[in-house]
């Protein structure tokens, strides 16, 4: 199939997929054509077959991107992850991660201070959200992370869109297969707890 497609790179970022905890990237190049005639970004390794002072000739692709040490352990950790996700099953880990999503909305739009961004019904199991009043979504941040809460704070590598919303900030609450609807309770009560402290300012 991808042999078939019209494009000639993708980039892929399985931590987004699979949180393995590990940064890693890859570019795919699907015709080998647009290989040969790329030039290598990075240097060392055995991406260099002959070095002169006035030239060098690289070495034949994937080699001559291949700089350096591999990801390794980000490679070792993919396979596993990948494999426990296997294990559980995509279809049951998309029913999960839906249980969630449709809690954590009703939830959430029960809080009338509190300002969601996006609310799809097929959305994913994602919230950004705000709180009115002027709390910013760092010092929000701080006080779910203090419940043990762990969420994104700021503009997401997404500015421009935060600037067409109007939207200075915001906090990122993401659930996924290890969530409970009890921990999405927990985080209604952060936020009750944040509204109340911020009200009183």
């Amino acid at each position: 199939i991808l042999a078939a497609l019209t494009i000639s790179y993708t980039v892929g970022k399985p931590i987004k997929f699979v949180s393995t905890g590990e940064k890693m990237q890859a570019l795919d190049v699907f015709h080998p054509d647009r290989m040969a005639e790329m030039r290598p970004f990075l240097g060392g390794g055995d991406m260099i077959r002959e070095v002169h002072r006035d030239s060098v000739t690289w070495n034949d692709p994937p080699m001559k991107f291949e700089a350096g040490t591999p990801g390794i352990v980000q490679q070792i950790g993919l396979g596993v992850a990948l494999e426990y996700m296997m294990g559980i099953g995509m279809a049951n880990i998309a029913a999960h991660e839906r249980v969630l999503r449709d809690y954590a909305r009703d939830r959430l739009t029960g809080l009338n201070w509190l300002n969601l961004q996006g609310n799809s019904p097929t959305k994913g199991a994602i919230f950004s959200f705000t709180l009115d009043g002027a709390a910013h979504a760092h010092d929000i941040s701080t006080i779910l992370d203090k419940r043990g809460i762990a969420v994104r704070a700021g503009t997401h590598c997404a500015m421009p869109l935060m600037e067409h919303l109007g939207v200075t900030a915001s906090c990122r609450a993401s659930f996924g297969l290890y969530n409970t609807v009890e921990e999405v309770d927990t985080l209604v009560s952060a936020l009750e707890l944040a509204h109340d402290l911020f009200s009183e300012r």
